[in-house]
């Protein structure tokens, strides 16, 4: 029973009894119809208090029912009695802030959902019991992964090597790591109370590019100043032994002819090592590629023929890919061209003798595979391939792994090296 019954029944109640007892109690018509003129005028004043009292009431049932329905536009108008004004000026002054606060809160909720789906920075947001509950495109485009692979999984039951990352980092703490020693990551996780119970992000950021821009302005700097100091310096000791060797008096006595050899041996030094300075300023000097649409797949016959000779001294075969299909891409081809010797070259130096290169093309994933059967990269290695200058041969420069580091980067296209299996290694290039 709601309380405006219970008000009628009550009111109807009282009033039926004051009859009765009027009826019994005054015998004088006189008095009897004073009493029920009185009764009369109680029933209108109660009538009139029933309004007074439950309208308020209807009004807070209506503006409640709105507020339940998330309807903050209802507002009510003033009716000129002072209770009931006073209730509708507050109601409305709560509506309006109530308005106001949810535009707020959509327009930053809006804001920051339009900041998470265009962050550069990828971004996942855990619920309660670490599944994915939300993953923006960057996180998607650095894992190489779709969203039904991510969204609703539990982060410890995905297989990722970043996810793998994520999982040895807790709450607060940031880390930097290389995956295969091509891309550099930066992981950072925390967490944020959601009614009461922490919830955690993660936040994965690529350096890359930053810290290959950074090498580069360091690298290329000492190479310019040690460019410059040996060229300067051969360039003067050169003349001045060429000068000694045109004097042709100083070596007609038998006695100066190791003299004469040992100056000859120190000039071929000299250029030695100018080509030696030459190949590092190349490294600083590679112009921007020139891109335009080549076959990559003539582009690989055409390398491996200009390898074969050498490869055939030490018994090593070129497989090529199955088709004779065009695989075009957009390009440098002659940087191209410079990344597939390079990979060769250090493909013939893992193998050493009796072995094969393998060239697999993949149309639907847009990569190429450069397979051999060397010794592999170990764990060690796998970390410092692409550093600059890092190499694994006694009288390596390291300068082909960081030519085609920053040929292929400058490109935009993917690339790894790995050893996926004991006596396998590749080289994928995804374009």
């Amino acid at each position: 029973m709601n309380l405006r019954t219970k008000y009628i029944v009550f009111v109807v109640i009282l009033h039926l009894t004051a009859l009765l007892l009027t009826y019994f109690i005054f015998r004088d018509k006189v008095f009897f119809i004073a009493a029920e003129i009185l009764i009369l005028i109680s029933l209108f004043i109660a009538w009139q208090l029933y309004h007074e009292l439950l309208g308020p009431l209807k009004l807070l049932m209506q503006g409640t029912e709105a507020i339940k329905d998330r309807d903050f536009n209802v507002k009510f108008v003033a009716t000129g009695k002072y209770e009931m004004d006073q209730l509708i000026s507050v109601y409305n002054q709560m509506i309006d802030e109530l308005r106001t606060e949810r535009t707020k809160q959509e327009q930053q909720h809006m804001f920051l959902e339009k900041l998470i789906q265009t962050s550069p920075t990828g971004i996942i947001i855990l619920d309660f019991d670490e599944n994915i509950q939300q993953a923006n495109p960057k996180i998607l485009q650095l894992l190489n992964l779709s969203e039904q692979q991510l969204l609703s999984k539990n982060i410890n039951e995905i297989t990722n090597p970043v996810i793998s990352r994520i999982r040895e980092i807790s709450s607060g703490e940031s880390r930097s790591f290389s995956i295969d020693g091509t891309a550099v990551y930066k992981i950072q996780k925390s967490h944020f109370i959601d009614r009461g119970f922490p919830r955690h992000f993660i936040m994965i950021e690529e350096l890359t590019a930053e810290i290959l821009a950074a090498e580069k302005k360091a690298y290329g700097k000492v190479i310019r100043i040690m460019a410059h100091e040996v060229n300067n310096s051969i360039g003067a000791v050169n003349s001045i032994i060429q000068s000694a060797l045109n004097v042709e008096k100083i070596w007609i006595d038998p006695q100066t002819e190791s003299l004469k050899h040992a100056l000859e041996v120190a000039v071929e030094r000299n250029y030695n090592l100018n080509s030696f300075m030459r190949n590092f300023a190349d490294l600083v000097r590679l112009p921007a590629p020139d891109k335009k649409k080549i076959n990559l797949n003539r582009i690989i016959q055409h390398v491996c023929t200009l390898m074969q000779m050498k490869a055939g001294e030490k018994q090593i075969s070129f497989i090529m890919p199955d088709t004779d299909e065009p695989f075009f891409i957009m390009a440098d081809e002659h940087q191209m061209e410079q990344v597939l010797i390079n990979v060769i070259k250090n493909a013939m130096e893992a193998i050493e003798e009796n072995g094969s290169i393998h060239f697999v093309l993949d149309p639907l994933a847009g990569s190429l595979s450069v397979i051999d059967n060397g010794k592999g990269i170990s764990p060690e290695e796998a970390g410092q391939l692409f550093s600059p200058f890092y190499s694994t041969k006694r009288d390596g420069q390291g300068i082909g792994l960081t030519l085609n580091k920053e040929i292929l980067v400058n490109h935009g296209f993917a690339f790894s090296l790995k050893s996926t299996e004991e006596n396998k290694t590749e080289f994928i290039i995804r374009f």
